[in-house]
């Protein structure tokens, strides 16, 4: 059984899977096992995966439902303990990245780490915190590109909704770790570099993120929602008046506490 499965998943984008699959192919630790989803694609994709075999211990090209039918195809083709899902187009931060972290892989549900983001006009790192909540997944995500997830955690957990079109993996992410107490470590190190054209990165679909979001939100987490929101009014209140003059005058005066 391999320790880690790395899974890429295509369609149409021969660029990147090529660019990927160098990225994979060049990693100066090679103890891992290699499976290619392709959704069918028409560009030469498959015809590269064909003539490159040898580096693949697992590929397909066929018709899919979609990123995450394609990802859920990846799982059920793995062995390795944990996964990583390098879609076409993102790829390792350099060639001894696995080597010089692979030791940092045990233990834990899931380890994620930091990635560097490239955006059209510029790139930045992207750095991840140590401690996660429930709030954090509120206006955050864990990066998929960046994190090693144990493969029985997504089999147990019924592997990514389909039914979704963008926020799938942040449900996983959200569910695992807030309703599921999965175990998990933050490596304060790049993994990988992660494109910003995909359909999450796109403006147009920011309505249908936010959509997404709040089905999840309303179904598993309602009773958070309505805390949140007391909350939300209460910490209101209180900028409110820390601000005004009175109240300051008050604390001036010594009549108040500071809070």
């Amino acid at each position: 059984m391999y320790k880690l499965s790395i899974i890429t998943v295509n369609y149409n984008n021969l660029q990147g899977l090529i660019a990927t699959f160098e990225s994979v192919k060049n990693q100066t630790w090679q103890d891992f096992e290699y499976l290619v989803i392709d959704g069918g694609s028409t560009d030469g994709s498959k015809e590269f995966l064909e003539e490159n075999t040898e580096y693949i211990n697992y590929w397909v090209s066929e018709p899919d439902k979609g990123v995450y039918h394609a990802m859920n195809k990846g799982i059920l083709k793995a062995t390795g303990e944990y996964l990583l899902f390098l879609n076409s187009g993102d790829h390792f931060f350099n060639n001894k990245v696995l080597e010089k972290n692979i030791n940092s892989v045990e233990n834990y549900d899931i380890i994620y780490f930091n990635q560097k983001v490239v955006a059209k006009t510029k790139s930045f790192i992207k750095e991840y915190p140590d401690t996660l909540s429930f709030a954090y997944f509120l206006k955050d995500n864990l990066p998929h590109q960046a994190s090693f997830i144990k493969a029985n955690l997504l089999k147990t957990l019924g592997l990514f909704n389909e039914e979704f079109m963008i926020v799938s993996d942040w449900k996983f992410f959200l569910d695992a770790i807030c309703k599921h107490n999965a175990s998990h470590k933050h490596i304060d190190k790049i993994l990988t570099v992660f494109y910003q054209d995909g359909i999450s990165s796109k403006l147009e679909n920011l309505k249908i993120i936010e959509e997404e979001k709040q089905i999840v939100l309303k179904k598993s987490y309602s009773l958070f929602m309505n805390d949140l929101d007391d909350v939300l009014k209460y910490m209101t209140i209180v900028h409110n008046l820390r601000r005004s003059k009175k109240i300051r005058l008050l604390i001036k005066l010594g009549l108040l506490n500071k809070f």
